[in-house]
């Protein structure tokens, strides 16, 4: 397998420093010089990659974007995955061990702040909340007339992000986010019950 290019080593390296330097100082206080001195690089390399110190913001959510759609296409390419077990799936990939972990929580809280006064940012989180919803509505569609099927979707994304939320929120996050999943897939499984047999063929 042949090595990645050091510029992308290097983005890569910058990208983890600013995810720890947020989780350390708070997206405020997240300087290009806090970034530069965790990933032991040169401050310059950051306006060279990324044109700054906005620019890295975006492509460091950009890569939390990116790891939830791989940790669901993980769970789901090349797997002859039912409706309701693709749901399930859809679940599980939000509340990875990565994206509970307190860099990704304390990221994630930080660009939804962040989001409301950025428009890049905002723009991000957008297609964020579209995929999800796409995701789930393209599920439920498989099993329950459309109409349903859209305010079941609509219904358990506000249910993931609500208890992803409450989760990093709270005291004992580890504890709250396994118990997330299982709510979250309890909703998916009385939806399906209560709608899935009045599908039209």
């Amino acid at each position: 397998m042949p090595r990645p290019a050091m510029k992308t080593v290097r983005q890569q390296q910058l990208i983890d420093a600013t995810l720890i330097s947020v989780e350390r100082y708070g997206l405020h206080h997240t300087t290009i010089n806090t970034i530069s001195g965790l990933a032991g690089l040169s401050s310059g390399l950051i306006s060279h990659y990324f044109g700054g110190k906005q620019g890295l913001i975006e492509a460091t959510l950009k890569y939390l974007l990116d790891e939830l759609k791989q940790a669901l296409l993980s769970r789901i390419l090349g797997k002859n995955l039912s409706a309701a077990e693709r749901l399930s799936m859809i679940v599980e990939s939000n509340f990875t061990e990565f994206q509970r972990s307190t860099a990704a929580t304390k990221t994630w809280l930080s660009f939804w702040s962040q989001a409301v006064h950025d428009p890049g940012l905002a723009r991000l989180q957008h297609i964020n909340s579209q995929r999800l919803y796409s995701n789930l509505a393209f599920a439920f569609k498989q099993l329950m007339p459309d109409d349903v099927a859209i305010n079941a979707a609509k219904q358990t994304a506000a249910m993931i992000d609500g208890f992803w939320l409450r989760s990093a929120l709270s005291s004992c996050p580890e504890k709250e986010f396994e118990q997330a999943q299982i709510l979250c897939k309890a909703f998916i499984e009385a939806v399906i019950m209560q709608h899935g047999e009045n599908k039209c063929r």
